[in-house]
């Protein structure tokens, strides 16, 4: 390295020891001792604040980065704490008052950084790593501010304190990479103003310093490479970090390569200079320098004896191996991409053939036993995969290839034997979110040959399960896996993977045949045996087309294969799995249903969680065997009297429970046994936890689940229900659910069963249903908080939608006691800081429009017309205030639906008296205060498509009131907004004349113009 002028500088040494001396000799007096104690993290709470105060006073305290800067250069304090605290006083100075503070003081806090860099790197101990990167960042952001312009000697400044040794390096070192940080890294996103600094800073430095950084570390790695790795590393992190924007012919040369090849060869140094070596070809370059420089690197790899890699090589230097030929496919076949789009033929088919001449590399990395080092190479692996279907044929060119691959990905998807079945750790998330990548792979595959992942796939199921018995469980998991996976990766004809008679329809038959007669449904390790009903659910037409499996397949999913396996996630999962599976083969099993029943029972038995049985499935798991069983019941070929013999069966059970359990709930004082019991009743009739269910009717609100409920799934209609003689059954247990509603206690929960079995009821009932609507409504009405009439207005919105002019009479009374209700809740004081509170408010609005807009959009808006005038234009003032006020675009989108639907209905010559009136004073205001309001944001998504209700609105007053509209808009309501004439005029010539779609996008800009 250069040999800087000693003599100079020992003098300016002096010069400066005894500036500083004298400076901070008055300052340290100034420093709060007792507060600094604070930053200990052993300190009391106490000690504590008072630090944290004495920090905010150091911050604003005028000379308060001067005491801090001088502390830290003549090294008044040995705790690192106290140290940190300093230049966290520093950076707070740099951020916000360094760029107006006079020059002096900016070359004081440089010289200051400098000064400290000095005596660290002379000091005979090394700062702590948090204090050296802390130092780093500040010298990072000083740079960003005056680099060129103020500190063009910026790196020459630190290039005369190299000499010092390594610490002087290795902070040097951490200054480039906090400067990469600032100016480079892309991960980091950048104002626009950032940005063209950034831009302006590299091309100062592409200019100035450069070639002078490259030389110092070309100094830096052949100075310590054999006496201080830690500093060769990192500086071939930052040679990496570079390279990506600095000249690649400074890096990629003889020199530097012979360096970096030289470092693949030493223990503690070659993983870094992988890194580095990976950072230098994912430069962006043209494509065939590109394919030059990497296939340049790659024979000297090779040359060099480090590629293909040893045997016994070390297992780290391994994964950054495997990391380096990711990078190298992907930017070879990235390089082709380019080529191909440019037309170039002759490189296009060169660098293809350097990206195809590293499958073997990909291969070894990718078939690797160690996962971390087989992950690094799919996405080379997936991209080459994917470049295959560009290539006309490519499957059959690259045939090989593509099976080595194939089975590469089929045996690394087999678990490992320390995979932990029972309790699944960190390292096992890993491996699904691994297997979840290599099955990207595989689909890719399959999509580009599906021949070829067919027949693969067959040979394995059919092998191993011939054997089953006398294999690894992990083979037989793997052969059924990927039949399961099979269904996905190669789409089914028509949904059905068995129709016709193609040799794919063929092998699947094989396949599926083979999975229920081996019988390995019954293998001792559990993984397997719930992977065979994952299987056996997907591919359930295949039992529809071979129904001579069922009893087989029905038999495992009933006994201790399935629902009575030793494993609770077995047994639960198989729940919801049976359920399925009896849905899709239903019209093949009336020849088994009571012997089904009778062996559900045991299973469906209701058990408080405390009487010291645990039950064989949860609560839960238990909905999908009650509507298993109710599907078993309405889909066999019993009359209707025996149907409702069955069914009674199923509910006398839970009927009993809920009246027994009822009646302690109402009995019971201490509130931890009225939870039990609340829960319990909620379990005879809905699952309170809001799970959710794949198959609920479109009429249903989703959120609940229960055993009732779950037993009435099994009809879509009052006409199935009817049929099936069942009718009466439901309407009893309704009578029944009923009575729950007047519990003292635990309320929510129990109504909230209540509520989801009505939603049910109305479907499969409808009319029968209606006498019991006003008693359960008027009992979720009482004591209603935000949420109780949040779900209860789904309910009424059902009922009104089911219904329509059947309910209008009952809709009618209890309309302005629910909007009573709702507006008492509202109007409730709620904690400013109370976020869920406020949500929960903003919802329940919601819920109220949405509750308005049902009797609009089912034609029954006489409910609100055939309230008193006062209530009725109360009412419509919500709704105007709804637009206007709220700032929540999707409750205004829905007031202007509202409103436009009133419109249409009242806005004619017939409609109520007043309401032409409430038009001009009201809705035509509405519609244009809400838009111009500052909280509108005509740019956001949501409040666009407000804007489009609010645009219709217009348009419909415009078609029900006419010239009456044009000219009040055009003489009377626009000039009121200070509008001209001659836009207001072109406005409504618009409004008239072109198509909503035309004229939402000019009121979009008609109101830009308006804002601005």
């Amino acid at each position: 390295m250069k040999k800087y002028g000693i003599v100079c500088r020992q003098q300016r040494q002096k010069s400066d020891e005894t500036f500083w001396s004298h400076e901070d000799e008055s300052r340290r007096e100034r420093m709060d001792e007792q507060a600094l104690t604070g930053l200990r993290p052993t300190s009391d709470s106490s000690a504590q604040r008072r630090a944290m105060a004495y920090f905010e006073q150091m911050k604003q305290m005028e000379d308060g980065w001067q005491i801090c800067g001088s502390a830290l250069t003549q090294g008044l304090y040995e705790d690192d704490h106290v140290k940190f605290f300093c230049f966290q006083i520093l950076e707070h100075f740099i951020k916000t008052r360094y760029r107006t503070v006079p020059s002096a003081q900016q070359t004081q806090l440089r010289e200051m950084l400098l000064r400290w860099l000095q005596v660290q790197s002379m000091s005979g101990k090394s700062e702590k790593t948090f204090i050296r990167n802390k130092a780093a960042q500040l010298f990072s952001l000083v740079f960003v501010i005056d680099y060129p312009h103020n500190w063009l000697s910026f790196f020459s400044d630190l290039h005369q304190l190299l000499n010092y040794g390594s610490k002087a390096v290795d902070i040097y070192l951490r200054i480039l990479m906090a400067i990469d940080t600032e100016v480079v890294d892309r991960e980091i996103l950048h104002t626009a103003e950032e940005s063209q600094r950034n831009t302006m800073i590299k091309d100062a430095m592409r200019d100035h310093s450069v070639r002078e950084l490259v030389d110092t570390w070309y100094q830096i790695l052949t100075t310590y490479e054999n006496t201080c790795p830690e500093v060769t590393c990192l500086c071939l992190d930052v040679v990496g970090a570079y390279v990506s924007w600095i000249d690649i012919t400074l890096i990629a040369n003889d020199k530097f390569m012979a360096l970096l090849l030289q470092h693949l060869g030493v223990d503690v140094l070659q993983e870094s200079a992988c890194d580095c070596l990976l950072e230098i070809i994912s430069k962006g370059m043209n494509p065939v320098d590109k394919t030059e420089l990497v296939e340049s690197l790659i024979k000297v790899l090779e040359t060099a004896g480090v590629l293909p890699p040893k045997e016994d090589e070390d297992i780290d230097f391994l994964a950054k191996l495997a990391k380096l030929i990711n990078g190298v496919g992907t930017n070879l076949l990235a390089s082709w991409t380019k080529l191909v789009k440019s037309g170039d033929q002759e490189n296009t088919q060169k660098t293809f053939q350097a990206a195809n001449n590293k499958v073997p590399l990909m291969l070894r990395f990718l078939g690797d036993e160690d996962d971390d080092i087989s992950a690094a190479v799919i996405e080379f692996t997936h991209d080459y995969v994917t470049s295959l279907k560009q290539i006309p044929n490519g499957s059959q060119i690259y045939k090989s290839q593509l099976q080595s691959i194939m089975y590469t990905i089929i045996k690394k998807f087999e678990y490992d034997e320390s995979y932990n079945f029972e309790r699944e750790g960190e390292d096992e998330v890993m491996f699904m979110e691994y297997r979840k990548q290599l099955k990207v792979v595989f689909d890719n595959i399959a999509q580009l040959d599906n021949q070829l992942v067919l027949a693969t796939v067959h040979q394995v199921v059919m092998a191993t399960l011939r054997q089953w018995e006398s294999v690894k469980f992990t083979e037989v998991e793997l052969a059924v896996r990927f039949l399961y996976n099979i269904g996905e990766a190669i789409p089914a004809n028509q949904s059905n993977h068995f129709m016709g008679d193609s040799p794919k329809v063929t092998a699947m038959k094989e396949m599926m045949s083979m999975l229920v007669t081996s019988r390995v449904v019954g293998h001792s390790h559990f993984a397997v045996g719930l992977q065979v009903f994952e299987t056996i659910c997907r591919y359930d037409k295949f039992f529809n087309l071979e129904p001579q499996h069922i009893p087989e397949v029905i038999a495992a999913f009933l006994d201790e294969r399935g629902l009575r396996n030793r494993h609770v996630n077995v047994r639960s999962r198989t729940s919801y799995l049976f359920c399925r599976f009896v849905k899709a083969v239903r019209s093949h099993l009336h020849l088994f249903v009571e012997e089904i029943l009778k062996r559900l029972q045991e299973v469906m038995v209701i058990t408080p969680p405390d009487n010291g049985h645990p039950a064989l499935l949860s609560s839960d798991d238990k909905l999908f065997i009650f509507e298993a069983a109710g599907v078993l019941v309405v889909a066999s070929q019993y009359p209707p009297e025996k149907k409702l013999i069955l069914m009674k069966s199923l509910l006398a059970p839970v009927i009993a429970k809920f009246n027994t359990v009822l009646s302690k709930l109402c009995k019971e004082q201490d509130e931890e046994q009225q939870l039990v019991y609340a829960e319990l009743v909620s379990q005879c009739i809905s699952c309170a936890r809001g799970l959710v269910q794949s198959h609920v009717d479109p009429e249903i609100q989703p959120g609940s689940l229960e055993y009732a409920h779950r037993t009435s799934k099994a009809f879509h209609t009052n006409q199935t229900m009817k049929q099936c003689g069942c009718e009466q059954c439901y309407l009893e247990a309704l009578q029944v659910f009923l009575h729950a509603l007047d519990t003292p206690y635990q309320r929510q929960i129990v109504h909230s069963a209540v509520r989801q079995y009505l939603h049910r009821m109305i479907v499969c009932l409808e009319n029968t249903v209606l006498p019991y609507i006003p008693i359960a409504v008027e009992h979720l009405l009482k004591g209603c908080s935000a949420k109780d009439i949040q779900e209860f207005i789904p309910l009424i919105n059902q009922i009104i939608s089911k219904f329509k002019k059947l309910i209008v009479p009952f809709v009618q009374e209890v309309f302005m006691p629910v909007v009573t209700t709702i507006f008492t809740v509202l109007m409730q004081p709620v904690d400013s800081n109370d976020t869920q509170a406020a949500k929960e408010k903003q919802t329940l609005q919601r819920s109220y429009f949405q509750f308005l807009q049902a009797l609009v959009i089912n034609d029954v808006v006489e409910v609100i017309s055939n309230q008193s005038p006062q209530d009725s234009h109360q009412v419509l003032m919500t709704v105007i205030e709804g637009a206007v006020n709220f700032p929540d675009p999707v409750s205004q989108k829905t007031c202007f639906a509202i409103l436009r639907k009133l419109v249409e209905v009242w806005g004619g010559e017939d409609g109520p008296q007043g309401f032409r009136e409430f038009i001009y004073k009201n809705i035509i205001p509405a519609c244009f205060h809400a838009p111009l309001k500052s909280t509108f944001d005509l740019n956001d998504g949501q409040t666009f498509l407000a804007l489009q209700e609010d645009s219709a609105l217009l348009k419909t007053i415009l078609a029900k009131q006419g010239a009456k509209a044009h000219s009040f808009l055009q003489h009377e309501y626009l000039p009121s907004l200070q509008i001209l004439p001659e836009l207001a005029q072109e406005f409504c010539q618009l409004l008239e004349q072109t198509e909503i779609k035309v004229f939402r996008n000019y009121f979009k800009a008609f109101l830009q113009r308006l804002k601005t």
